[in-house]
């Protein structure tokens, strides 16, 4: 399915964005939030988790566009809850296959990174050692490859995306 998340990620992410913020924002005609909405929801889970170099922001983004789209609500039973586990899990698995963690400190492994707050700056030397554009990109196409999979249900006040 050619929709072009994956280079709108890529694209994000070279314009400034944060790695969380370059994959959610990318999927904003899937989960129907517009761009400024998806910019600040994800703003807080860059270098994993506000620099505290936790889950990959990349990863938390999945996880939070598979929330909206396929998540539980009020009323749902535990049946349903172990099946939404199994879906980040299942994409948590995708990721790590490709990269063999979920981790960033651990994907950084071998760069000098901190975790202070103070976000680096977007030099040219930066994009050239820097890897987190491999995993926007692996992200992106983990989630273009599971809601191909996996067909959107439809609900109330569900966001319109692929068809159903």
């Amino acid at each position: 399915m050619e929709n072009g998340h994956v280079e709108q990620a890529v694209k994000n992410f070279a314009e400034g964005m944060n790695c969380a913020q370059s994959v959610f924002a990318a999927f904003t005609d899937v989960t129907g939030l517009d761009k400024d909405t998806a910019m600040r929801l994800a703003s807080s889970f860059g270098g994993g988790m506000g620099r505290l170099r936790e889950v990959c922001g990349t990863c938390t983004s999945m996880f939070m566009i598979v929330g909206l789209l396929y998540g539980l609500g009020d009323g749902f039973t535990h049946e349903e809850k172990t099946a939404h586990y199994s879906r980040i899990q299942d994409l948590a698995a995708r990721f790590r296959a490709k990269h063999g963690t979920i981790v960033c400190r651990e994907l950084l492994k071998g760069l000098a990174v901190t975790s202070t707050p103070e976000p680096e700056r977007r030099t040219e030397q930066y994009y050239k050692v820097r890897p987190c554009v491999r995993f926007v990109r692996t992200a992106a196409e983990i989630l273009d490859a599971y809601l191909a999979e996996n067909p959107i249900p439809k609900r109330n006040g569900n966001v319109d995306g692929y068809d159903k």
